[in-house]
């Protein structure tokens, strides 16, 4: 295969480096532009028209030229940026915008090991060499960057939603995006060919992964939603995530990708393509979106009309799904790194008995794996719980790399024993102290008074009090015998 190779300078990354310094230059409002800024802005045009002419002569397998013709424009475009920065009235947002617009023009277009190319990892696979546009790719290749035919990247409005889901992701969020990076890589082979066949875009499951469970497989919300997918029981059952001999289907990665897969091309179709609907009903519910967007499935999502009816979860929820699904796209332009990780499966047959829990301590940080690998085995063995001891011959999975480190530390010697040593540990169970009853009050109650008349009994007195009792009445009168004498006078509790 050839390839022609540009140096890390000339990056599109390197360019986002170069407009982040454009902030402090604010644009004049109304005024007419300067000769200097127009200046600029022509050289700006001729920059985005170059790196079309690159991409174009790259199609068509003259990567010699390519090479030239795209270190020629991004030098123009540094260099005009660059100067737009100390230049009054240039505004920074245009280069933004051309920036936004390379990026999304660049999906699948450069072949080889280019430096252009970091919409798709070395690990995912190689662009067809020699060949002209997107209909030529690999059918895997194309559809981590195409939806139903489309780009990808032509279907994110890069709006303020976006931009500030974009943020979150790089900061505040940063830490679970990469843990769903890390866990979706080891899932990566059961739940990738489920999308795969379905037609739909890889960075899309990325994106709604990252944002429903981190690649946690047995997470589950408040609301009952459950797996990697975070499907509801209900909708679960629909697409059928029922139950097997016991297990909740949910949990498993490559049933809840194909249920997700049939879920989404389901709702596409009914929204007309439109994906933004799409993950709002994936979240929202398809019925609430159904009714909130009528006929009209050409509606912005972002449309008031619409955006305005939506619950602040869905509004949150659908750019952060496909600011996620950007970032797998186009990792290096927004100076982010994904580890490289060898998500190549694997299995071992236990020559010993031993759990989930103990295999993690065993295998330490094997790899590299400095968080240890519990929550990749678990991942990896969904049905298992991670604390029952399985039986020697017991088959699990986990990733390739692991086998070898199974074999070394988790057979003999002094691991297994340790490991086997900390799960039976007994921790002392401590009784309940049980309190004893506090002794009750005894009820204070007024009194009224009742004189005696003939054919009175004490009896009949205490009935029509309906809260006291003979024995109560004759102690509150030092009565004998219970005798009353006609017009002696009682105390009588009052009741309430």
């Amino acid at each position: 295969m050839s390839s022609c190779s540009v140096s890390s300078s000339m990056r599109l990354a390197a360019l986002a480096v170069v407009f982040g310094l454009l902030g402090g230059c604010a644009s004049t409002g109304g005024s007419k532009p300067s000769v200097q800024v127009n200046e600029l802005y022509g050289q700006l045009d001729q920059a985005s028209k170059g790196y079309e002419t690159a991409l174009q002569q790259s199609r068509e397998g003259n990567q010699e030229a390519s090479q030239l013709t795209l270190t020629q424009s991004l030098d123009r475009l540094k260099e005009a940026s660059a100067r737009c920065g100390i230049t009054a009235g240039c505004d920074p947002q245009r280069f933004f915008s051309v920036f936004d617009r390379l990026l999304r023009l660049k999906d699948g277009d450069f072949s080889g090991d280019q430096d252009l190319d970091s919409d798709v990892a070395p690990s995912q696979a190689a662009l067809a060499a020699g060949k002209a546009g997107v209909a030529s790719l690999p059918q895997a290749q194309r559809s981590v960057t195409l939806l139903h035919g489309q780009k990808l990247s032509e279907l994110i409005a890069m709006n303020g939603p976006v931009k500030a889901a974009l943020e979150m992701w790089l900061t505040q969020w940063r830490p679970q995006l990469m843990d769903a990076w890390i866990n979706y890589q080891y899932l990566r082979y059961q739940m990738w060919p489920q999308y795969e066949k379905a037609d739909l875009p890889e960075a899309l499951l990325f994106g709604i992964m990252a944002k429903e469970s981190g690649g946690k497989v047995h997470a589950v919300s408040r609301s009952g939603a459950a797996g990697p997918l975070q499907f509801m029981y209900a909708t679960g059952m629909r697409f059928g995530l029922g139950t097997d001999s016991g297990f909740d289907m949910r949990f498993d990665p490559a049933a809840s990708a194909r249920a997700n897969a049939e879920y989404i091309n389901e709702q596409l179709r009914i929204f007309n393509n439109n994906l933004e609907l799409t993950i709002g009903a994936y979240n929202g519910g398809e019925g609430r979106m159904r009714r909130a967007v009528g006929d009209d499935t050409s509606v912005s999502f972002y449309d008031p009309r619409l955006y305005n009816q939506l619950s602040q979860e869905t509004r949150d929820y659908v750019p952060s799904v496909l600011a996620a699904a950007w970032l797998f796209l186009h990792p290096d332009s927004y100076n982010l790194r994904f580890p490289k990780i060898d998500g190549a499966p694997g299995t071992v047959i236990l020559k010993r008995p031993a759990s989930l829990s103990e295999l993690t301590v065993c295998l330490g940080s094997a790899g590299g794996m400095n968080e240890g690998w519990f929550r990749t085995l678990r991942n990896l063995n969904p049905r298992l719980d991670p604390q029952v001891t399985q039986p020697a011959g017991t088959s699990l999975q986990l990733p390739k790399p692991l086998e070898q480190a199974y074999a070394a530390r988790c057979v003999d010697g002094p691991w297994p024993i340790l490991a086997g040593d900390l799960h039976h540990a007994v921790v002392p169970v401590v009784p309940p102290v049980v309190e004893a009853p506090a002794a009750s009050a005894p009820v204070v109650r007024g009194t009224s008074h009742y004189r005696v008349r003939r054919g009175d009994t004490l009896i009949s007195i205490v009935r029509d009090l309906h809260c006291s009792s003979v024995q109560e009445v004759s102690e509150m009168n030092g009565l004998k015998h219970h005798h009353l004498a006609i017009g002696k006078t009682l105390k009588l509790p009052v009741c309430r």
